[in-house]
């Protein structure tokens, strides 16, 4: 089955493994240029305090990309199946993947928390949006 929705969740995962690249890309010559030891019995929290916070923002944005948008699939999967995956839903999910990637992008880069929360609540409400209409797809 094909539908116009799954697009923007397949640029969603594939995003996601842009910031897993590049929160590698990052951590593995920040723990070798810092010297730190690698030991699974302290915490990580004690980890991440040695990584510069320009490093660990990369690590930070990827996880929250495991976090809301595995409710961004769910919709978008509802919608598919359910054959309401075109027109404005299509757009919709575009919408929200594409305040993802700016979301990503400020994280990652300059960090601004205001206008990161902007953004993330931009896209919250997107996807709200985006799951009231699945619901009334499925009831």
């Amino acid at each position: 089955m094909h539908s116009p929705i799954l697009p923007p969740l397949v640029a969603l995962v594939l995003w996601s493994f842009v910031m897993w690249a590049w929160l590698y890309a990052t951590r593995i010559p920040a723990i070798v240029n810092n010297k730190i030891v690698l030991d699974p019995h302290r915490p990580k929290e004690e980890f991440h305090a040695l990584l510069p916070a320009r490093v660990r923002w990369k690590a930070d944005n990827y996880n929250h990309l495991m976090e809301q948008p595995t409710l961004f699939y769910a919709v978008v999967l509802t919608l598919a199946l359910t054959g309401d995956g075109a027109g404005f839903n299509a757009g919709l999910a575009w919408l929200y993947v594409g305040l993802r990637i700016v979301h990503s992008l400020v994280q990652a880069t300059v960090n601004i928390i205001m206008l990161r929360f902007a953004i993330f609540m931009a896209a919250s409400l997107v996807l709200l949006v985006m799951a009231l209409r699945a619901a009334v797809a499925v009831l």
